[in-house]
């Protein structure tokens, strides 16, 4: 296929998008919404056929449970379109930024991005959501999926197509790289006059290939090793709390808890309890030489447990002397996706607020909750770990960047 005129073709588009009212965008977001349901045979019966050949392969149950499609799921996926047209428009907001004493009054405009390129892996429900919130924040979508869910994501972007053209928008909007072979991806990276950002959906491996083969811009995250600090005036049943549910509700997720540091004062006090109910939870758990003493029957961490990011009932455990070496720690360690406090101190939760680089940073509560729907921004791109452009949950404000808009009334600059 010709990777470069479809992305000429989105270049294209993204300057009708970028002009697109809002009303207009949100005909074509239901219009999307109805084509997939209208469609949803043929995207069934596509995605039945790699369902059947990847239970033929060695892949895991939870990656054939990820790609798998229902009437249920597919309802899901429009009903998600429909919701983010109901999400408050970014483009053309503008924010005062400063009034010149020669006059001129200067003012910040979100603006689209242009064209954004979304590479992921095994969930087809990826197709709608990226090409969903480009949409609404006025950029063009390129997307490409995993190689096992090629024919499945294809009629799902087929659908979004038609939507858009009957709601009169260019079918160039949403472009899809049915070629699963990898020289597709690479070329697509190397289009950094018609892309300008590129963001990565799924494991390590995707994230780290696409950062080292690209020449656009990339947004990611690298992996969402979370830490929680038990501090010594902390209230130790809310500890425990937050703790459990961090760990323990939802292990798979890259908001879950994999490292627990709690300080030596506490320490006794806290850790057996808490032992008792992460184990009848069933999480295992590995610890520093101190943490043994105290808890003798657990693992010993391993200097690897520091920087791994389980993603299971695993949960590394650490004590420190003082909330310094808690902030080191998470420093030398830490992803930058979201790290926490639990104190009843609030010059020291204000410590940790300043000193700890993360994208979110929360004091007595849980970092499950670093997540675009549970941050009031409706929907999610994805969770950036890095610092340019957006940071932490990515939603429609995300997709955005700003321009600087100048009003004056004849004013030159002279020499001096």
């Amino acid at each position: 296929m010709n990777i470069e005129k479809m992305a000429l073709e989105a270049k294209e588009a993204s300057r009708v998008l970028a002009k697109a009212s809002t009303p207009l965008k949100n005909k074509a977001l239901r219009e999307m919404a109805k084509a997939l349901r209208e469609r949803s045979k043929e995207i069934l019966a596509a995605n039945a056929l790699e369902l059947a050949a990847v239970r033929r392969s060695s892949r895991s149950a939870a990656f054939i449970e990820r790609m798998t499609l229902n009437g249920g799921r597919i309802e899901n996926i429009a009903r998600a379109l429909e919701h983010v047209a109901r999400l408050p428009d970014p483009v053309g907001v503008t924010t005062p930024f400063a009034k010149r004493p020669n006059g001129l009054v200067i003012r910040k405009m979100r603006v689209p991005l242009g064209v954004v390129a979304i590479i992921y892996e095994s969930r087809p429900g990826v197709t709608a959501d990226a090409a969903g919130l480009c949409l609404k924040s006025g950029n063009a979508a390129i997307l490409r999926g995993g190689k096992e869910t090629v024919k499945t994501n294809h009629a799902i972007a087929q659908a979004l197509r038609e939507g858009l053209k009957k709601a009169g928008l260019p079918a160039g909007s949403v472009g899809f790289v049915s070629d699963p072979d990898r020289a597709a991806v690479k070329r697509l990276l190397t289009l950094d006059a018609l892309i300008d950002l590129v963001i990565p959906r799924g494991g390590a491996d995707l994230t780290t290939a696409v950062r080292r083969e690209s020449l656009i811009p990339v947004l990611a995250h690298d992996k969402g090793l979370c830490h929680a600090y038990i501090d010594e005036k902390a209230d130790l049943a809310m500890a425990g709390r937050i703790v459990l549910n961090a760990k323990a509700e939802r292990p798979g997720v890259c908001n879950a808890l994999e490292t627990l540091l709690v300080h030596a004062k506490i320490a006794k006090r806290f850790l057996p309890g808490l032992a008792a109910r992460l184990a009848a939870a069933g999480v295992e758990l590995r610890g520093c030489p101190k943490t043994r003493k105290i808890l003798p029957h657990i693992n010993t961490a391993t200097k690897a447990d520091w920087d791994t990011e389980y993603l299971t009932l695993i949960l590394s455990v650490k004590v420190v002397a003082s909330l310094d070496e808690a902030i080191d720690h998470i420093a030398r360690h830490g992803s930058g996706l979201a790290e926490a406090i639990v104190t009843r101190d609030k010059r020291r939760a204000d410590k940790f607020l300043r000193e700890v680089d993360a994208g979110a940073v929360y004091v007595n509560a849980s970092t499950r909750f670093t997540d675009g729907g549970e941050f009031g921004l409706g929907a999610e791109m994805g969770i950036s770990t890095k610092k340019l452009h957006a940071r932490g949950p990515v939603g429609l404000m995300g997709l955005t960047c700003e321009k600087y808009i100048v009003r004056g009334g004849g004013q030159i600059r002279c020499s001096t």
